[in-house]
C-alpha cells in the first residue's frame, strides 16, 4: 500500500489532512520563511485534490504563528461562501467582504474572504484596512481579474492556487505575475490512490471548421450556437447520450445559452428528464434546480460555463462536452466536475462532441506544468487546429447506417490513399471517384437481394458520399460550393446508374450465384 493509500485509511474527519496535503503546506511555508515578504508563489493541484482544505489549514497555522492578517480572494460568490464555511470548519473566524458587508467591525477579524470586484471597489474607496495583511491567497488564480489588485499588496506574500497554471489570456502569462510554480500531486497519482475517479472517454469525430475564433482566443458563442443548435447536432447529442449514458446522472456543457435551451427542449421531447441552468437564474431557482439534480438518479443538467468552478456534485456519472474549446483550463475544469469519488464510484464517463480530446490529449495525461508555466506560448502554438485534427479522421458510416450493411466486412474507403496511389501511377484523379463508386456499389450489392434493395441502400450513403467528396476536393484543391454540390449530385447519379447496369454481374461475382428472378 502506498503512502497516499495509508493516508486514505488514516483519515477520520474532514479536518485531518492527507500526507500530500501536509507536504504541500510544508513546501509553501518553506518558501514563506525563506523568500522575500512580497514573494508571489503559485501552487497547482488538480480539481478534487483539496486546494481549499490546504489553504484553510495554512491560514489556521499562519494566524497562530504570525501577528498579521490574511485575505483570501475568489472570483465567484459561491466560492466565497464555500471558502468561508471551510475556514469555519478549521476554527478560523473570518469575515466575508461582499457587496452587503458592514465593515465597521473589521478590526475584530484577522481573516477576510472577498469577491474580487467587491474588494476592488472597497479598496479604491479606502473602506478596508489592509495595512497589516501579510498573506494573500488567490483561489482560481488563472483568472486575470485578480492582477489589478496586486498593486494594493506590495508588502504581502501572495499565494495563487489553481488546477491549471495557464492564464486565461495569452497576452498576460502567469509567469509575469508569479515568481515560481510548485506543482502538487498529478491526476494519475490521485486516481491511483483513490482520491479521484478515472475518466472513460468516448470521442466523436466532429466537423468544426465552421467555428470562428473570437478576440479572447476561444470559439465564438455565435458560431458555436449556429452549429450545435442545429437539428443534426442535437440528434447526435441525444444518440451519444443514449449509447453511453442512458439513465445515468449527466452534466452537459454548452457554449451559449441558446444551445443549452435547445438541448433542454430536444431531451424533453425525447421524454428524458432534464433541466437547464444559466446565469440568469435567481438564487432560489438555482438552488431548486441543483437540489433536483442531486436527488434525481437519472437527472440531466444542461448549462453553459457557470458550473465549471465551485460546483461539487460527486453523484455525477457522465460529463458531456457539447462544445469545443481552445482553453486547456476550461477542458480540465469541465471534465473535473465528474471526477469526485463517492462510495464505490471509481470511474465516470466523458462524451466529447468538440474534438477536445484530439486537441489537448486525455484528461489527466502527464502535462509538464512547469514548462507550460514558463513557456505558455510554446505550449499554445503546439495545440492542433481543427483542419489538422479533421485531416486525421477516418470517416466511416454512422453506427445506425452500418447496421444496414452488416454483411460487408469493410465499409471504409480511404479517398486520400487512393488519390496518392493514383498520382504515383500517373493516373487521372477521376479514377479516385470511380473506385469509390465501385466500393459503394459493392457494399450495396452485398446487402441486397435485388437491384431495388441496392438502390434503397445507396440513398442511405448520402452523408458518406458527402464526406468522400469533401476529402477528394481537398486532395485536388478545389472546394467552391457549386463545384462540391455538382460533384455530390453527379456521384449519386453515377452510383445509381452503376447499380442498375452491373447489379446482376456483380451479385454473381460476390455470391457465386445469380440473383433470383422475380
Amino acid at each position: 500500500m502506498s503512502q497516499t493509500n495509508q493516508a486514505v485509511q488514516a483519515k477520520k474527519t474532514d479536518k485531518e489532512l492527507y500526507d500530500y496535503q501536509q507536504g504541500a503546506i510544508s513546501q509553501i511555508f518553506e518558501k514563506f520563511d525563506s523568500e522575500r515578504e512580497d514573494y508571489h508563489l503559485l501552487y497547482q493541484l488538480p480539481t478534487g485534490g483539496g486546494k481549499t482544505v490546504i489553504f484553510s489549514e495554512m491560514v489556521r497555522q499562519y494566524l497562530k504563528n504570525h501577528k498579521k492578517k490574511v485575505l483570501i480572494m475568489t472570483h465567484r460568490v459561491e466560492l466565497c461562501n464555500q471558502t468561508s464555511k471551510m475556514l469555519d470548519g478549521f476554527g478560523v473566524t473570518n469575515k466575508v467582504v461582499n457587496s452587503k458587508a458592514n465593515l465597521d467591525d473589521q478590526a475584530d477579524y484577522s481573516c477576510f474572504v472577498a469577491m474580487v470586484e467587491t474588494l476592488n471597489n472597497r479598496l479604491n474607496d479606502n473602506m478596508l484596512d489592509i495595512s497589516d495583511v501579510g498573506l494573500v491567497i488567490i483561489d482560481e488564480a488563472h483568472y486575470n481579474s485578480f492582477t489589478k489588485l496586486f498593486k494594493f499588496f506590495e508588502k504581502s506574500f501572495i499565494l495563487g492556487v489553481t488546477a491549471t497554471p495557464l492564464s486565461s489570456n495569452k497576452e498576460l502569462p502567469m509567469k509575469d505575475n508569479y515568481d515560481e510554480l510548485i506543482t502538487g500531486e498529478t491526476i494519475e497519482n490521485l486516481i491511483e490512490n483513490e482520491f479521484l475517479a478515472r475518466a472513460e472517454t468516448y470521442a466523436y469525430d466532429m466537423g468544426l471548421t465552421s467555428l470562428e475564433v473570437g478576440s479572447n482566443g476561444d470559439y465564438t458563442v455565435k458560431s458555436s450556437e449556429d452549429l450545435y443548435s442545429s437539428p443534426a447536432m442535437l440528434q447526435k447529442l441525444i444518440d451519444a447520450y443514449k449509447r453511453h449514458s442512458l439513465g445515468k446522472k449527466t452534466l452537459i456543457f454548452n457554449n451559449g445559452i441558446n444551445t443549452s435551451i435547445s438541448v433542454y427542449y430536444a431531451f424533453k421531447e425525447a421524454g428524458i428528464p432534464i433541466m437547464h441552468l444559466d446565469n440568469t437564474a435567481t438564487k432560489k431557482q438555482r438552488k431548486q434546480i441543483l437540489e433536483w439534480f442531486h436527488e434525481t438518479p437519472d437527472a440531466i443538467l444542461t448549462s453553459v460555463s457557470i458550473l465549471t468552478t465551485g460546483f461539487d456534485e460527486p453523484t455525477i456519472d457522465t460529463i458531456i462536452l457539447n462544445r469545443a474549446t481552445k482553453s486547456l483550463t476550461l477542458y480540465y475544469q469541465m471534465i473535473g466536475r465528474g471526477s469526485r469519488i463517492l462510495n464505490n464510484k471509481s470511474k465516470f464517463t466523458t462524451i466529447d462532441l468538440g474534438n477536445n480530446l484530439y486537441r489537448f490529449g486525455p484528461w489527466g495525461a502527464d502535462l509538464d506544468w512547469q514548462l507550460i508555466f514558463k513557456s505558455p506560448n510554446w505550449y499554445a502554438d503546439r495545440i492542433k487546429d481543427d483542419e489538422a485534427i479533421e485531416s486525421n479522421f477516418k470517416h466511416d458510416l454512422s453506427e445506425e447506417v452500418k447496421e444496414e450493411f452488416s454483411k460487408s466486412e469493410d465499409t471504409y474507403f480511404d479517398i486520400k490513399q487512393t488519390y496518392k496511389d493514383a498520382v504515383a501511377k500517373g493516373e487521372s484523379s477521376k479514377v479516385v471517384l470511380e473506385r469509390s463508386i465501385e466500393h459503394h456499389a459493392k457494399i450495396c450489392i452485398e446487402n441486397s437481394e435485388d437491384v431495388y434493395d441496392a438502390l434503397a441502400l445507396a440513398k442511405l450513403l448520402k452523408e458518406d458520399i458527402n464526406q468522400r467528396i469533401e476529402t477528394y476536393a481537398k486532395c485536388i484543391s478545389r472546394s467552391t460550393y457549386n463545384f462540391l454540390k455538382w460533384l455530390k449530385d453527379d456521384y449519386q447519379k453515377k452510383l445509381n446508374s452503376y447499380l442498375r447496369t452491373n447489379f446482376d454481374e456483380k451479385f454473381e461475382e460476390i455470391h457465386g450465384f445469380p440473383p433470383e428472378d422475380e
